[in-house]
């Protein structure tokens, strides 16, 4: 059930309340506030996912989450709208002078490359490199394809790891996907080392042996590589969330199960949760799709588990994300309780907070959603570190940071392996 807080924000954000906030005492902006086209707010008081939802719903930017506070990216009708539902926020800076900020005010003369200072990130050339590599040095335990095409054309990387890669076994399948959004560089990072740990590993750690040699281990580290390189367009961040299909996709908002059912995407070209004309109309969500119904065999889905990395917020996420209630169509009690379960042991390893996605808020349309609904694979999204951010820290974190923050996940990843047996 709504909240009151959470009722009067829905009839002032639908009912066209923003022409009397403009004149509002509520909804003033003070003298001193100077206000950007693209606002960095925190949002004070959304302390339940029914109003996180209605926050989230109102077209803003929603870069993070914590402690009952959002932290977003607004316009000022947007700003004067959701005060006018009742709704605090504070002004925390102008997105693009702080995206400027952040990428050193420096120009890469066309360049498309990660500012001076993040180097250690890669660009989509560099990744693919590194993968080649990793099959050209480990071709007893890799092999390097694709499941398709990005909308500008690129390759859609996918790397199996196994002790006979080049044979379909009957194993247990495990798949970590990472980069749907685009401005999320560290999950990149994340699936590269989790393809080299497993490669570069194999021969002296016996516990990464055995988990080579009992499972297949499939990777895709960039779902989206053309918002990724748009991101770092000409060494400057652009905060860049969507697909480049048209004004662009939210990826993780176009999948097949409850697409654009309940309010926890938009029907907005121009809104960052945008959900697309139609279920799976971006390129690379659909082919990811056909990929994994491919790995039906003989009438059984062959990859057990998921992780989608994202970041940030230090989360352990799992279905439904659709609905508030633990269960739904497709789930029973029990399924929902393994969910919780394997949730609980894999956040125990990494430090992160464990919950249903919808106790976030609501999101329909989602990854983990449709894994879970169309093949029963347990899926999970992990947002990565860090736990909060000031404006746009949370995006793009020094890239000192890659080898702890990808490092701490080691032993989830080998728990959720062991749980696909």
């Amino acid at each position: 059930m709504l909240t009151r807080r959470a009722l009067i924000a829905v009839a002032a954000i639908a009912g066209g309340a923003l022409l009397a906030a403009a004149t509002s005492p509520v909804t003033a902006q003070p003298q001193t506030e100077t206000v950007p086209e693209r606002g960095v707010y925190t949002v004070l008081d959304a302390e339940d996912a029914a109003e996180r939802t209605t926050v989230a719903g109102s077209g803003v930017d929603v870069l993070g989450s914590r402690d009952g506070e959002l932290t977003v990216v607004a316009s000022p009708a947007q700003a004067r709208s959701l005060r006018a539902g009742g709704f605090s926020l504070e002004q925390v800076g102008d997105f693009d002078a702080m995206l400027a900020d952040r990428s050193g005010g420096r120009s890469a003369q066309g360049v498309d490359e990660f500012p001076a200072g993040d180097e250690n990130y890669h660009t989509y050339a560099e990744l693919t490199e590194e993968l080649k590599a990793t099959e050209r040095d480990h071709a007893d335990l890799a092999t390097l394809s694709s499941v398709g095409r990005s909308h500008e054309d690129r390759e859609l990387h996918l790397i199996k790891i196994s002790d006979n890669p080049d044979i379909d076994e009957d194993e247990p399948e495990v798949l970590f996907t990472c980069n749907q959004h685009a401005r999320e560089h560290l999950t990149t990072e994340m699936c590269l080392h989790i393809v080299q740990r497993f490669t570069d590993g194999y021969a002296e750690d016996a516990a990464i042996k055995k988990l080579v040699d009992t499972r297949e281990i499939l990777v895709v580290p960039t779902v989206n590589p053309d918002g990724a390189e748009y991101d770092i367009s000409e060494g400057q961040y652009q905060g860049w969330r969507k697909n480049r299909q048209n004004e662009g996709t939210d990826l993780n908002r176009n999948w097949g199960h409850q697409w654009g059912c309940c309010g926890g995407s938009s029907d907005r070209p121009s809104s960052e949760t945008y959900r697309g004309p139609s279920a799976f109309s971006a390129p690379e969500s659909k082919a990811l799709a056909d990929f994994v119904d491919s790995r039906v065999v003989g009438e059984s889905q062959q990859i057990k588990a998921h992780i989608d990395f994202h970041t940030y917020s230090e989360l352990v996420l799992w279905p439904y994300g659709y609905t508030d209630a633990d269960t739904g169509p497709g789930m029973t009690s029990a399924e929902a309780q393994r969910f919780q379960d394997v949730g609980k042991q894999l956040a125990q390893t990494n430090g992160y907070q464990p919950q249903q996605s919808s106790d976030l808020y609501i999101t329909d349309g989602s990854v983990n959603d449709w894994m879970w609904a169309e093949h029963k694979i347990l899926s999970f999204t992990f947002e990565m570190y860090p736990s909060d951010g000031i404006g746009l820290d949370g995006f793009y974190p020094p890239d000192e940071v890659i080898p702890r923050e990808t490092a701490r996940n080691d032993e989830a990843v080998d728990t959720l392996l062991r749980a696909a047996g």
